[in-house]
């Protein structure tokens, strides 16, 4: 065919064009056949298989699973046909034997009651361990109290003993006081009547003072040795049977003050012979005489008795 300028222009017709209409309509059915199919395999109720799961050992119930909000809808695509395999049967799981059971449950009561008795002996041991710290609690307290007594009665014994020691020593050393007193007392009355009775001034056996230089005045004789024994402090020992006598060559100076002391006979007994030369140093400064001067020595004897 051939156009012109006069003839219009018209579309040609495509060939095969029955024939793909066909096609795409047979392609439809399928399609639809197959969506009706799989639907309604889909829909089928499954069979399902019940089973009873038995154990002797009581368990924990299994917690309560919270159910989750649903989440909202969205749009899903167009689905597509899927394939599923049937869902394999559920296997009940396999129950214990009765034996292993009835093993188990013995193990875990000996197990437990292992737990109990290792429990009530640690308890035991602890209530004996705290027994024995307060019975060793007590001990030591009532050692120390026994301890105390006996260190309080020992120190009352002590001072009762120290007090008895005093109050002896206190008493003998007044009896001995009691006993120099009398004897003092008792060689000045001597003194007295010797020098009395003139033996003073002649030099007798008695205790005197022999005077040199002034021979007419026998009274500073008596005073001189009066004098000196009110100074002399001896305790006669109580086994002296015999009376010895020391004698004292005494110098003096114009003042009355003792210029020397020189012993010339010793009576025995040290402590008698010091006593005397101490009462003789003592008794200064010694009196003048009757011509108002005073001698310048005299000889001093006593005795203990």
């Amino acid at each position: 065919m051939t156009m012109s300028e006069t003839t219009p222009y018209s579309v040609p017709k495509e060939p095969g064009r029955w024939r793909a209409l066909i096609l795409a309509a047979l392609v439809h059915l399928a399609l639809f056949v197959f969506f009706w199919i799989g639907i309604r395999w889909q829909n089928e109720t499954p069979a399902t298989i019940e089973a009873e799961v038995w154990s002797p050992v009581v368990r924990e119930a299994a917690p309560v699973v919270q159910p989750q909000p649903e989440p909202k809808p969205e749009p899903k695509p167009e689905p597509k046909p899927v394939v599923q395999e049937p869902p394999k049967p559920v296997e009940p799981p396999a129950l214990p034997k009765p034996d292993i059971a009835l093993e188990q449950e013995k193990k875990r009561k000996a197990d437990e009651q292992k737990r109990q008795a290792e429990a009530e002996e640690a308890k035991r041991k602890k209530l004996q361990e705290e027994q024995l710290a307060q019975q060793k609690k007590e001990e030591e307290k009532r050692k120390l109290d026994e301890k105390r007594k006996l260190d309080e009665k020992l120190a009352k014994e002590k001072d009762e003993r120290e007090k008895a020691d005093k109050a002896k020593k206190l008493a003998e050393e007044k009896r001995k006081q009691e006993v120099q007193d009398k004897l003092l007392a008792k060689m000045r009355e001597e003194d007295l009547k010797r020098m009395n009775s003139g033996l003073a001034g002649t030099g007798g056996s008695g205790d005197a003072a022999k005077t040199q230089g002034v021979r007419g005045d026998p009274s500073y004789a008596s005073r001189v040795s009066a004098k000196i024994k009110s100074n002399i402090s001896f305790v006669v020992p109580e086994g002296l049977t015999s009376n010895p006598e020391v004698e004292f060559e005494v110098n003096l100076l114009p003042d009355g003050s003792v210029a020397s002391i020189r012993k010339r006979r010793s009576s025995g007994i040290p402590g008698f012979d010091e006593a005397v030369q101490r009462a003789i140093d003592k008794s200064q400064p010694y009196p003048r005489d009757k011509s108002g001067s005073v001698p310048s020595s005299f000889i001093a004897v006593h005795r203990p008795k």
